[in-house]
């Protein structure tokens, strides 16, 4: 990595010979908002950016909030922080990391503690974390939720990494970390990847919930006739109760919003384009390769491919597809009625999306030997992260019963939650489906429920069906053993395999 040359003049604000607690690599939106929060909280921050004219803007700016030593070079930041170091990475996830953690490697010391406070791919954080063990260091991966407002005021953290370290960083991050009833929200994940692998999978719920909370909005919109501000005030009423939660809080002044420039409702001058920055795709994909179904999730994921398709949208307009219009066609009182069946199939479809993702954070859990407290980690996103929620406080309350469950949805709050929604949540998803407006989120959680309800499923003729054309071998339900049925050969001879 090539450190700026010709710097300006970099100015401590600490006392004369003090040292650095803890220091922040990079001071963009993120990075500058972490630095400052950990100042206020007593913290002495030493900064350091590639571009060092960064570091003396955001000493211009912020030096005179806190104690912080600028650092021109990696070897003035090294030198700066008392040992055993320790330093959070804010950078660009990617080469660029592996860059910076190569460097520090060359100045670092044994028992110095490298932090990526970026969104690492959970396997690339354990790669890491094994070749900076083999220096002698300790490398923590830690998810850190709440973008620039919870950087700044208290995010979310999720830091993984060895028992040693955690000593040493909890302090610190408890003293920045959002607090929810009067815990900060922040705990020791688990070994190695841990930290981001939750991070990944909580970002993964992230996208079910904002799709869920879309898809209600398109049905009250399209569905019902409604304008955004008259939604908007749905939502705020929504968030008064059983549903209160960021993203509907936010959700509700976006849709109060209007457009200066244009006049219009701020909702309608945004291109219908989400975009992605990865963690929800990865949260599907790795549970795919865990055999973990997280169906809202993927449907999310998917919905947002599907936004970006323009140009298959467009040629719609030239050569439309046969469909009805949209409309859901219902009186006052009907429509009244049908705004609280769409309140409860979004209750109950975010239900089984954290269902889901709690899901595969226990079966990544089992798959790389993590011991991760899933109840704990309910408690850590009931503040500063993107997801926090006032049921969370019920999930955790579900995780810390001691109770046995295979799911939350068998848990006794939210089975009861879930069946006393379920004829609204299906009359959404089936007027949806007549009037032409896609809820796939919806669909595919209540499509997830009966699955989980359904003591027979058709997956016995789909392994016929492998057993068939590939020799795949079944397994039966009035014997054991493992068997293959000779379907080549006449009379169709069935053998047990051994």
């Amino acid at each position: 990595m090539v450190e700026t040359s010709a710097a300006p003049r970099l100015t401590s604000t600490a006392a004369d010979g003090e040292k650095a607690n803890i220091g922040v690599i990079g001071l963009g939106v993120m990075g500058a908002s972490l630095a400052r929060n950990l100042a206020h909280q007593g913290n002495v921050v030493a900064v350091y950016n590639r571009h060092t004219d960064k570091t003396a803007d955001f000493m211009k700016r912020y030096g005179a909030e806190g104690s912080f030593i600028p650092a021109a070079t990696l070897q003035e930041l090294s030198d700066s922080l008392a040992k055993p170091r320790k330093v959070i990475l804010m950078i660009t996830a990617g080469r660029a990391t592996d860059a910076v953690i190569d460097d520090l490697l060359g100045i670092f010391e044994p028992d110095d503690i490298i932090i990526d406070g970026g969104n690492a791919y959970f396997e690339d954080t354990m790669r890491r974390e094994k070749n900076v063990r083999e220096h002698g260091l300790h490398f923590v991966g830690c998810g850190i939720s709440g973008g620039e407002e919870g950087a700044l005021k208290g995010p979310s953290m999720m830091p993984g990494g060895t028992d040693w370290s955690w000593n040493y960083l909890k302090p610190i991050f408890e003293s920045i970390a959002a607090k929810a009833e009067g815990e900060p929200c922040v705990t020791h994940i688990g070994e190695n990847g841990a930290g981001h692998f939750v991070k990944m999978v909580h970002n993964g719920i992230e996208y079910a919930d904002m799709q869920l909370i879309g898809e209600s909005y398109d049905l009250l919109r399209r569905g019902l006739g409604l304008t955004p501000k008259e939604i908007g005030d749905i939502f705020d009423q929504w968030n008064k109760g059983e549903l209160n939660s960021y993203l509907v809080e936010i959700t509700s002044d976006i849709l109060h919003h209007t457009d200066a420039a244009s006049g219009k409702p701020f909702v309608d001058v945004v291109l219908d384009v989400a975009g992605m920055k990865g963690t929800g795709t990865w949260t599907v994909q790795t549970a795919l390769s865990l055999a973990t179904p997280v169906t809202g999730i993927a449907e999310a994921v998917f919905s947002r491919g599907l936004s970006g398709q323009k140009e298959q949208r467009q040629e719609n307009r030239r050569n439309p597809l046969a469909g009805p219009d949209g409309t859901i066609d219902l009186t006052d009182d009907q429509k009244e009625a049908f705004v609280e069946a769409v309140r409860q199939a979004l209750y109950a479809s975010k239900i089984v999306a954290y269902a889901q993702g709690f899901d595969e954070i226990n079966a990544g859990a089992q798959e790389y030997g993590w011991h991760i407290d899933l109840g704990a980690v309910a408690r850590i996103w009931r503040g500063g992260c993107i997801i926090r929620a006032k049921f969370l406080n019920r999930i955790s309350d579900a995780y810390d019963s001691g109770r046995t469950f295979s799911s939350l949805l068998f848990d006794d709050y939210f089975k009861k939650a879930v069946e006393n929604a379920q004829e609204s949540w299906r009359r959404v998803v089936a007027a949806a489906a007549q009037a032409g407006i896609p809820v796939p989120a919806f669909a595919s959680s209540l499509s997830y429920y009966d699955g989980l309800r359904s003591d027979r499923l058709p997956a016995a003729l789909i392994q016929g069906q492998r057993d068939f054309f590939g020799a795949h071998t079944y397994k039966r339900v009035d014997k054991p053993g493992t068997f293959h049925t000779l379907w080549a050969q006449e009379g169709r001879q069935e053998i047990q395999e051994a």
